[in-house]
C-alpha cells in the first residue's frame, strides 16, 4: 500500500512547487518555524537567520568559518548525515537496507564505469532536513568527469529506502568521478523529493525538475583538482550521497552503520599506496 502511494505521488510536480515558494522571498517568514521544527543549531550558520533571503537560502547555507574540523587524514565525510549503510561491493552489488540491494553498474549507468569498483568499498550517507546540505571533497583528488542521470525523486528516508527496491538506482543522480593517488572513487550524490537541484561548479546546468528529465544522460570532463574538505555542490534540500571507493583506497572504516557523523570526520583510513587491499 504505502509503495502503491510513493509511486501514485505526483513527485516532479510536488517538487518544483515546493522549489519555486522555497525560493520565494515570501518564503523566509518559514525560516524560524524550520528551525524550531527540526532542531537546528543556528550559531553553526554563516551568516544571522534574517539575513537569509527565502527557505532555499537558508537550506543551503554555508557554516561559519572554524565550525567543522577537517581531519589531514583518511576518507573524510563529505556531509553532515547519517550512515545508513557501508560494506564490500560483492559481486557487484550495495546494500540499500536489510533484505535489498542493487548493482553498481545499474547506480553509476553503465558496467564499464563500475568495473573499477568491483571489490571495492561503500558508503551511504543520509542527509536530513536537518542537516547542513553542501557537499565537499571526501580526499585530495581531481574530479575528472561527471555524469548526470535523470530519474523519479522518490523520497530517501527510512520509508523510501525500505519500500521501493533499487531506490538509488531509480532516482535523479549526479556523479562525479574522483581520481586520488590511492585510486579511483565516485560520489553519488542522490535527488529525491523536494529536492530543487543538486549544484556543483561543473554538471549540467540547472533546470525545473522536468525539464531535467527531458535531457538524458550528460556527461562532462571538468579535470578539476580540489583540496580535502573543499566544496563540491550542495543540496537544496536534503538526499543522500553514497561514496564507492576502487579496492586499494582504504584500508578499515571508522564509523559503523546509524552513525551520525559531521563534514570533516573520518570515514575510513586510506591505505599507504596504491595496490594494498583493504583489511577485513
Amino acid at each position: 500500500m504505502y509503495k502503491t502511494m510513493l509511486r501514485a505521488l505526483p513527485k516532479q510536480t510536488l517538487t518544483a512547487a515546493v522549489g519555486s515558494f522555497s525560493g520565494h522571498r515570501a518564503s523566509r517568514f518559514l525560516i524560524p518555524w524550520y528551525v524550531r521544527h527540526y532542531q537546528i543549531d543556528v550559531s553553526e550558520a554563516e551568516r544571522p537567520l534574517p539575513e537569509y533571503a527565502s527557505l532555499k537560502d537558508f537550506f543551503s547555507r554555508r557554516l561559519r568559518p572554524g565550525v567543522r574540523e577537517v581531519q589531514p587524514s583518511g576518507l573524510i565525510s563529505p556531509v553532515d548525515g547519517t550512515v545508513s549503510e557501508l560494506g564490500r561491493v560483492e559481486a557487484g552489488r550495495l546494500l540499500q537496507a536489510k533484505g535489498c540491494s542493487y548493482t553498481l553498474a545499474a547506480l553509476l549507468g553503465d558496467a564499464r564505469a563500475a568495473e573499477p569498483f568491483y571489490e571495492g568499498h561503500y558508503i551511504t550517507l543520509y542527509l536530513s532536513p536537518r542537516d547542513y546540505h553542501r557537499i565537499h571533497m571526501p580526499v585530495n583528488g581531481t574530479v575528472t568527469r561527471w555524469r548526470y542521470i535523470p530519474g523519479s525523486l522518490y523520497p530517501v528516508n527510512v520509508s523510501g529506502v525500505t519500500h521501493i527496491d533499487g531506490l538509488f538506482t531509480k532516482n535523479e543522480r549526479l556523479i562525479s568521478f574522483i581520481e586520488s593517488d590511492r585510486g579511483s572513487l565516485a560520489m553519488v550524490k542522490v535527488g529525491a523529493t523536494i529536492v530543487g537541484s543538486i549544484r556543483t561548479p561543473y554538471g549540467p546546468a540547472y533546470a525545473k525538475p522536468r525539464q531535467r528529465q527531458r535531457h538524458g544522460i550528460l556527461e562532462g570532463r571538468p579535470q578539476l583538482r580540489l583540496s580535502r574538505g573543499e566544496e563540491v555542490g550542495y543540496f537544496e534540500f536534503g538526499s543522500t550521497v553514497i561514496l564507492v571507493m576502487a579496492p586499494t583506497v582504504v584500508s578499515s572504516f571508522a564509523v559503523r552503520a546509524g552513525d551520525t557523523v559531521k563534514m570533516g570526520e573520518t570515514l575510513a583510513h586510506l591505505n599507504p599506496s596504491i595496490g594494498v587491499p583493504m583489511s577485513e
